[in-house]
């Protein structure tokens, strides 16, 4: 097996292409090979690997990264190597989500790991300090001992520095800005929250609209830091193809991210309703 590699230039020529010809860009992610191959088959631009992806493959929520349960980083680079590169052709190319915030580990390490395997793309949200709520007080004990946005800045920053293309991701405007002004990504994606339906999704009772008007505030405010970034719009009211196309009529986002909406909610009802189907034959009489 000999996996396709490629290059930033290439990667960004083919998305700011995208983006000039008014045709949306779609990142998915992916916690198995199966899945990766198949968002690639579907034409998926970008597909990440992040230890969320991999816990909804085990039929966990996607927050449950955020309990420690595992070495995330390790966890993240295991299955992108061993599942994931092998199962694409390289239509797509591969942008692995890490925790920057890993004490264990120097990032430049694992960044270089990345490179090795033909993974030229980051992001910071594997997990992000950016999901907890900052006026709670385990957001105040977790930046007190060391965990905080700066450190996924900083990745961000070297990652670009190694030749590799950056995706800034954050949870509210305050975190957003501060990732854009200090790391600059490549491509940006405003989290308005996660992803609601199936048989582990969170609502929050937001409704579409509120989703895409949070998401195109946040964005005039970010086009004023980098007005060339590309923006990708993901979570909340976000759900169907329906929604995704609400989101792309009524902001100005240059494409969808999608996790769970064509992942871990298309697994369980088709498997469901097969299983089911199956169970339910009986023997002629």
């Amino acid at each position: 097996m000999i996996v396709k590699h490629t290059s930033r230039n290439e990667i960004l020529a083919k998305l700011q292409n995208k983006v000039k010809q008014k045709n949306p860009i779609l990142i998915a992610s992916a916690g198995s090979g199966l899945v990766a191959s198949l968002l690639e088959k579907a034409g998926a631009d970008c597909v990440n690997t992040f230890s969320g992806a991999r816990l909804r493959g085990n039929g966990m929520g996607t927050m449950s990264m955020m309990w420690p349960i595992m070495d995330s980083n390790k966890q993240t680079l295991d299955y992108t190597r061993e599942d994931i590169m092998p199962a694409i052709k390289g239509d797509s190319f591969i942008c692995a989500c890490l925790n920057a915030n890993d004490p264990l580990k120097d990032m430049r390490m694992v960044l270089n790991q990345c490179k090795e395997m033909g993974v030229y793309s980051v992001s910071n949200i594997g997990p992000s300090i950016s999901y907890v709520d900052k006026d709670s007080e385990i957001y105040k004990v977790l930046t007190k001992s060391g965990i905080t946005l700066e450190n996924e800045i900083e990745m961000l920053k070297l990652a670009k520095e190694m030749d590799m293309v950056t995706i800034g991701l954050a949870f509210d405007l305050e975190d957003s800005l501060e990732i854009m002004e200090k790391a600059q990504p490549d491509i940006f994606c405003y989290h308005a929250g996660t992803t609601k339906g199936g048989l582990k999704g969170y609502d929050s009772g937001e409704p579409l609209e509120q989703t895409a008007k949070r998401t195109e505030e946040a964005y005039k405010e970010i086009r004023k830091i980098k007005s060339d970034v590309i923006l990708i719009a993901h979570g909340a009211g976000l759900v169907t193809p329906k929604d995704g196309q609400y989101i792309l009529n009524n902001t100005s986002c240059d494409g969808l991210w999608t996790g769970s909406s064509t992942e871990r909610i298309p697994i369980e009802k088709a498997v469901y309703s097969t299983a089911k189907e199956f169970a339910d034959l009986k023997f002629l009489k």
